[in-house]
């Protein structure tokens, strides 16, 4: 290996040097290569159900994230009041029941729309407490000096699993029509396949988070519920840097950053493609989105791409709206996953680096708030305005939400942070 290469995969992939971390970071990758295989299912499910209903589609992202944006706020209190192997042990235990019977449904015939957004709803709520739990636990196994690195590997994690779970649907799709199905042109059996893989894979996370080495922490909320949740509130709001970026992610969630929505309806609906197609375009979207963590989790700054990677997801977006077909839109959808995940890498680790211990939960509970709380509004904006029902129609729908995307980022440039503070000026901010 060239000394410079060994020395970029040494600085880009240092956080996985401390054990504890290096575990967790690993059973992530196992357990998420199964829970986006069954995304990607789940979305090509709906729309079979529904006949390639762009509004099905986004009611049911909808009604899985509705519980963030319910419960977010509360769920950072709760984290910030219990031991985290505890709530984590509790969402995977929900998770694995809901996919369970997801899987179960599909194969024997009697899943339907309201099934699937009742189980969509079920797993939404055990995210809800789940993400602020994850995002918390950085700092329990890496020093500061390592958290913008674990948070791009987090990241990375995420987006490798996300383009081996799209890209291997197609072929357990396949798989599963040899093994599943029963034979008639409707039936819809096989989509059980990556339900059932999805399933095997929470065993070995489970495992993973109870032999953990959870470190001993002080918990925070010591009033009543309310109170941590305002307590939280006032910190955001407290530090400029810490807003502006969640006001950045939060505006950005409710128009561009609604590929779940976008990627299976351009792909089924607007380009006619069928699962193998519908997996390609997944998984470029998945191999930009893993480029740009990678590119994060290379830098020094985290705060470098937060102003790069938005213009890059908003410049890619709208030439998405410009492709004409599947080939054209594959390395598109590639940009758009690059510029994604550079903003969002630099947001989270911003975000991280500017809290203190013991609002952790709190303060990351309101940034998933803006980030995933966002999806039901996102969803129902975006199901409207690419919809071919609509007024607008796809190309130009599309085109109007980057317009929308655009709004903020103009009226933010000048307000994100250009430096991280210092451990000493989170705690006096904290303080006051």
């Amino acid at each position: 290996m060239p000394a410079d290469v060994k020395k970029w995969a040494i600085r880009t992939f240092s956080a996985l040097k401390y054990p504890a971390y290096r575990r967790y970071w690993i059973s992530q990758m196992v357990s998420l290569v199964g829970s986006w295989m069954q995304t990607t299912a789940q979305q090509y499910l709906v729309l079979e159900l529904s006949g390639g209903s762009s509004k099905a589609l986004g009611l049911v992202t909808v009604t899985q994230f509705l519980p963030s944006l319910l419960l977010s706020l509360f769920a950072g209190a709760v984290v910030d009041r219990m031991p985290r192997r505890r709530v984590l042990l509790a969402t995977q235990i929900t998770l694995l029941i809901s996919a369970s019977l997801l899987a179960i449904s599909t194969h024997l015939g009697f899943v339907s729309l309201p099934l699937v957004m009742a189980l969509a709803f079920l797993s939404g709520t055990a995210n809800a407490f789940d993400m602020p739990a994850r995002q918390s636990m950085v700092v329990d196994f890496v020093p500061r000096e390592s958290v913008p690195n674990a948070v791009a590997l987090n990241s990375l994690s995420f987006n490798v699993s996300r383009t081996i779970g799209q890209a291997l649907f197609g072929v357990v799709a396949a798989l599963g029509v040899s093994l599943l199905a029963h034979g008639n042109d409707r039936d819809i059996s096989h989509l059980a396949l990556p339900f059932y893989l999805n399933v095997l894979s929470f065993f070995y996370v489970l495992y993973v988070i109870a032999t953990l080495p959870f470190p001993k922490r002080e918990f925070g909320g010591r009033g009543s519920m309310l109170e941590d949740v305002k307590e939280g509130l006032r910190y955001v709001r407290a530090t400029p840097a810490v807003r502006n970026v969640m006001l950045l992610v939060g505006l950005l969630s409710l128009t561009v950053i609604n590929f779940n929505v976008i990627i299976p309806y351009f792909a089924r609906v607007v380009y006619g493609a069928k699962e193998g197609t519908f997996g390609t375009l997944s998984a470029a979207f998945g191999v930009g989105a893993m480029a740009g963590a990678l590119w994060q989790a290379s830098k020094p700054n985290p705060l470098r791409n937060l102003r790069l990677g938005s213009a890059i997801l908003l410049a890619s977006t709208a030439l998405l709206a410009l492709a004409s077909g599947p080939v054209v839109a594959t390395p598109i959808f590639m940009a758009c996953g690059f510029g994604m995940l550079s903003l969002l890498v630099s947001a989270n680790s911003t975000v991280q680096l500017s809290i203190p211990d013991h609002l952790r939960g709190r303060v990351m509970s309101l940034y998933s708030f803006v980030l995933v709380g966002m999806g039901p509004p996102g969803a129902l904006i975006s199901s409207f305005l690419i919809s071919k029902e609509g007024w607008l129609g796809p190309h130009f729908g599309l085109l109007a939400l980057v317009a929308l995307g655009l709004i903020p980022c103009l009226l933010l440039w000048n307000r994100l942070p250009r430096t991280l503070p210092k451990r000493e000026e989170v705690n006096a901010v904290a303080a006051d």
